[in-house]
């Protein structure tokens, strides 16, 4: 007699996991096979990396999806291998050859000049193979029914573009820069700056904010982990407050809990709570448990007002 198939359920799972995203998969399909290992009712990434892309991919679970838009906005640092002289048109090695040359024997002198071109704040035109929309429509679809649509020019900024090593035809980068960027574009504007063409052959993202590669889990060690060491007791889940390490931190009494809790804003300076000169924004904690409650902006006049709550916490009792 068959057994009824009989549904897993899913789990109510709170924190972040550090993913080291493998090559020809996209971010969507690693977040799936992540989510269906932690057995997780929600999750969301933080930034999507192309398919031939390796490297960080953080992984929020539950409340900890709240603050995902941090790591959206934050800086992110690669590494990436340029080949000069041929062009594609994806920008990668997914796109069909384009254009070839045959002169890329540059001294390490003409690769720095071209380089420092792209220092600091500079303008991208984005790609074609992107899913920025238009009326609606990613410009990938367009992309790949033969149509090229006009595109403004984004400011982004290249805060690090350091050579790491020179090797006709490839160029070894590390590349740190703000949102926004596209790598593909940095390496097709060095190879046209050059005068020669070029597309990335590898592209690994190894920081997003503060965040570092060196603590990420790779998809296959996640797999196959033993059923105790998944889901919510797995040891590379950190928790909820983990993307936020570098906002200061603020603990309230249990009076203060309550009515932060309920979402009011709180006049600390009357309340008597000692404050530093900080200002802005601040991770809160409850003093008596050192719950994690949320997200809030301390003003200049010194009044606490709630950003994100989470429900880790509980009010509490009267």
């Amino acid at each position: 007699m068959s057994q009824a198939f009989v549904k897993k359920k899913r789990l109510d799972i709170d924190g972040v996991l550090l993913l080291d995203k493998p090559a020809g998969i996209s971010s969507n399909d690693a977040l799936i096979r992540a989510k269906r290992v932690m057995n997780a009712k929600k999750a969301g990434h933080t930034g999507t990396l192309d398919p031939f892309a390796t490297g960080l991919l953080p992984i929020c679970f539950g409340e900890a999806t709240k603050f995902s838009q941090d790591l959206l906005d934050a800086d992110k640092t690669y590494e990436t291998v340029v080949h000069l002289g041929i062009s594609t048109t994806t920008g990668d090695t997914e796109g069909e050859v384009l254009k070839t040359s045959e002169a890329v024997s540059f001294s390490q002198g003409e690769i720095e000049s071209a380089l420092a071109r792209f220092r600091g704040d500079i303008s991208q035109v984005p790609p074609m193979y992107s899913a920025l929309k238009r009326d609606g429509k990613p410009l990938y679809e367009y992309a790949r029914a033969g149509v090229e649509l006009e595109r403004e020019a984004r400011p982004v900024t290249i805060s690090e573009l350091t050579l790491l090593d020179w090797a006709s035809p490839f160029l070894t980068l590390r590349v740190t820069c703000s949102k926004g960027t596209y790598i593909r574009v940095l390496g097709e504007d060095i190879g046209n700056a050059l005068g020669c063409g070029a597309h990335l052959k590898a592209l690994r993202r190894i920081r997003v904010g503060s965040l570092e590669i060196e603590k990420a889990v790779s998809l296959t060690d996640l797999e196959t982990a033993m059923p105790e060491e998944t889901g919510a007791k797995h040891e590379k889940l950190e928790p909820v407050d983990y993307l936020l390490s570098s906002f200061p931190a603020l603990s309230l009494n249990a009076m203060l809990t309550k009515r932060f809790l309920n979402g009011q804003r709180l006049s600390l300076a009357k309340e008597g709570v000692q404050l530093s000169d900080a200002r802005g924004r601040f991770r809160v904690y409850a003093s008596e448990n050192g719950i994690f409650m949320g997200t809030a902006q301390l003003r200049d006049d010194g009044v606490l007002a709630p950003e994100r709550l989470v429900s880790l916490a509980r009010i509490p009792e009267s």
